[in-house]
């Protein structure tokens, strides 16, 4: 059974999340209504997806949407679309992707609204990611759960770990990219074509996280099978433990958590 969603915003998140809500069966074509002030998105999404929607808001579809989905941006009028829905009187569950906006800034009208907020993973097409979700008292998880599940896994986390999340989690991606690119031009700076590089490296993230997954051990004891005495494994380790490697992570990491709180507290 298909859930029946109404959208309002039609920017990159928002249809990422309806391209894999459509490809997972969660969503249907015709179940799906997005409001965005832009015709030509409207055009693009209705021609690209066969999905609804309209430049002004369409009350009878947000009266019979199980999810509304508040996709604008923290600078647009989301408190009075937070009064449309309260006002509609719909019985959907909402689920914002607003970044920096709270619970509690989303329910000051209306303490009764089901909200769950989350900030989703970018990697919504492959089925990978977390996205950190958190629900106020009245949001029902069973009901919102088969939704977020259609474009990558959740973690259900108290709000005040959104901002960890949206760092490490979220912003995680860019961490791995950033290692890869290291990566391929260490190997195309030893000798090898782009295109070597590329496929070796692709190869060994893809197989070392199926190890990771595979056999549950700690990393450092996989590094142990590598890192035979004397052998290549180990002189690599003892450089990347005399650089910068590891902080350099964990320092993005916190820059990112930092920068998260900064933009919520700009509101």
């Amino acid at each position: 059974m298909t859930i029946s969603l109404y959208a309002f915003g039609g920017g990159q998140m928002v249809e990422a999340i309806i391209r894999a809500g459509l490809k997972n069966k969660a969503l249907s074509a015709d179940s799906v209504f997005v409001t965005d002030i832009a015709q030509s998105r409207i055009d693009y999404l209705q021609q690209t997806y066969g999905i609804k929607g309209a430049t002004v808001l369409d009350q009878p579809q947000l009266t019979a949407a199980q999810i509304v989905l508040l996709g604008v941006r923290p600078q647009d009028d989301w408190a009075g679309l937070t009064q449309t829905i309260s006002q509609s009187q719909t019985q959907a569950q909402v689920v914002s992707i607003i970044a920096g906006v709270t619970i509690a800034q989303l329910t000051a009208t209306n303490a009764n609204l089901p909200v769950t907020r989350i900030i989703p993973n970018t990697l919504t097409d492959t089925g990978f990611g977390y996205s950190g979700a958190a629900l106020n008292d009245h949001a029902d998880q069973a009901l919102v759960d088969p939704f977020l599940k259609s474009f990558g896994k959740v973690d259900y986390i108290p709000e005040n770990q959104i901002d960890i999340y949206t760092g490490y989690g979220v912003a995680g991606p860019n961490y791995i990219y950033n290692f890869y690119i290291a990566l391929t031009n260490a190997g195309v700076l030893a000798g090898l074509s782009r295109q070597q590089a590329n496929a070796v490296a692709l190869e060994n993230l893809q197989g070392a996280a199926k190890m990771l997954e595979l056999t549950g051990k700690n990393p450092n004891e996989l590094l142990d099978i590598n890192n035979s005495a004397g052998g290549v494994g180990i002189y690599a380790q003892h450089e990347l433990d005399a650089s910068d490697f590891a902080a350099g992570i964990q320092n993005a990491v916190l820059a990112a958590v930092r920068r998260t709180t900064e933009l919520g507290a700009e509101k």
